[in-house]
């Protein structure tokens, strides 16, 4: 069983990433977005980031255009958060264009596994980047998600860390079926005592919750109640990627935000100033067996 610990941000890291380490981080509006029943545990602190992962993330090799968006992102509080270590067997699930792949595959190639799994053919892109750069992304696993059998996927009880970073909206717009089943695949994926870490645009607990269906947000509540349902227990939850100023009442839903921007020029300052959504950031673990 991994165990974690919450301490204050190492003064390094405050100097290395300025907005990661301001107030609104810190200390959340929560009556803004009040913690659901099931969330009860204490958010907790922003914990200190080891020097791999700094490393990962200063890297000369991720592209300005990603580097810009760690305002955002927080991508090395998130993973230590997570309790993601260089020499563990990750598995980010759809990757997307590789904005963490950038990060997770250089961290784990001397010592760790890294997967990238999604529907097969949703991994070209980052399977052209192993090819082109394999100095970086060479030593990349492609596991098919959700298994069909046709192709590789990872080995049940095998991973360490599982990661998914805004995917279980896209899970709730499908057959009614398919976020549970996504969560209870995830479950199989990882050892006993292992970390599914999760990162999902927030919609307020007081919200109608048929626009989980549309919006692209989902309560906590009802990640929370997924995830239980497959036998995870909530571990920790996490402010690291809270955005306060985000109303979510936006026209075209969360894709409204940058960096998406779907109305292009209309409002646009508007909502460039909210920035990027407020997300919720869990921890769950496997129980040991």
């Amino acid at each position: 069983m991994r165990k974690f610990l919450s301490v204050t941000r190492a003064l390094g890291l405050v100097s290395l990433f300025p907005m990661a380490a301001s107030a609104q981080h810190a200390e959340h509006d929560h009556a803004h977005h009040p913690a659901p029943a099931a969330a009860a545990h204490a958010v907790e602190a922003v914990p200190a980031v080891d020097a791999a992962i700094v490393a990962a993330v200063a890297s000369s090799h991720r592209s300005p255009a990603n580097v810009a968006r760690d305002t955002y992102r927080h991508p090395a509080e998130t993973l230590a958060f997570f309790g993601v270590g260089a020499a563990d067997t990750v598995v980010e699930l759809y990757p997307g264009g590789g904005w963490y792949t950038e990060i997770l595959a250089p961290l784990t190639k001397a010592s760790g596994r890294f997967y990238a799994a999604a529907p097969w053919k949703s991994l070209a892109g980052i399977q052209q980047k192993a090819s082109e750069t394999p100095d970086i992304y060479g030593a990349i696993q492609f596991a098919e998600f959700p298994a069909t059998g046709a192709n590789p996927s990872v080995t049940p009880d095998s991973a360490d860390v599982v990661l998914t970073f805004r995917n279980v909206h896209n899970w709730r717009f499908g057959p009614a079926a398919n976020p549970a089943k996504a969560f209870e695949d995830i479950y199989a994926m990882l050892k006993p005592g292992g970390v599914l870490g999760v990162v999902e645009h927030r919609l307020n607990e007081d919200a109608d919750s048929a626009l989980e269906q549309s919006s692209g947000y989902m309560k906590e509540s009802s990640v929370i109640a997924y995830a239980v349902a497959a036998g995870f227990k909530l571990d920790a939850r996490s402010e690291i990627n809270a955005n306060p100023r985000d109303t979510k009442n936006h026209p075209k839903g969360v894709w409204t935000l940058p960096p998406s921007l779907s109305l292009k020029d209309v409002d646009r300052d508007k909502y460039l100033a909210i920035g990027e959504s407020d997300r919720m950031t869990l921890r769950f673990i496997k129980p040991a067996q």
